[in-house]
């Protein structure tokens, strides 16, 4: 394994708190995406098309901080304790397979792995004691 990230879930201000983390921890932003980047959200209200699918802020060479804000639909699922997932950068498919299978196990499969728009191999799972898991393998990092 690569690393292991923490990736937080808010409700419309991840942009304003990754920026307050960033004075705090320093560091350099090196993705920020908007919901209305990803393809099919046309379909979104404006609202939730504004708001970040995804923001990372680099700390160091081994630990990034990363989140995105909940859209509308979802906002009910979000609360403390289930705001975060722990990200597990995998060096291999064959890797994440294996991370994702053992977590899975006696668990619930938020997303099946899956190549994504984003050029990486991605799901997310809730393993058997409620933590919740990202597992991803970067095809642009590799």
């Amino acid at each position: 394994m690569k690393n292991v990230d923490f990736y937080l879930h808010f409700n419309g201000n991840s942009e304003k708190a990754m920026t307050f983390y960033k004075k705090i921890f320093g560091g350099e932003f090196i993705t920020s995406q908007r919901y209305k980047d990803v393809p099919g959200s046309e379909k979104m209200n404006e609202e939730d098309r504004e708001k970040m699918v995804h923001i990372s802020l680099q700390l160091s060479d081994n630990v990034t901080l990363m989140a995105s804000d909940i859209v509308t639909k979802m906002a009910d699922r979000v609360s403390f304790g289930n705001n975060y997932h722990i990200c597990l950068q995998a060096g291999s498919e064959k890797e994440a397979d294996k991370l994702f299978a053992a977590l899975s196990e006696e668990g619930i499969i938020e997303m099946p792995m899956n190549k994504t728009f984003w050029g990486a191999y991605f799901g997310m799972c809730v393993d058997k004691f409620g933590i919740q898991w990202m597992i991803n393998f970067s095809y642009s990092k590799s």
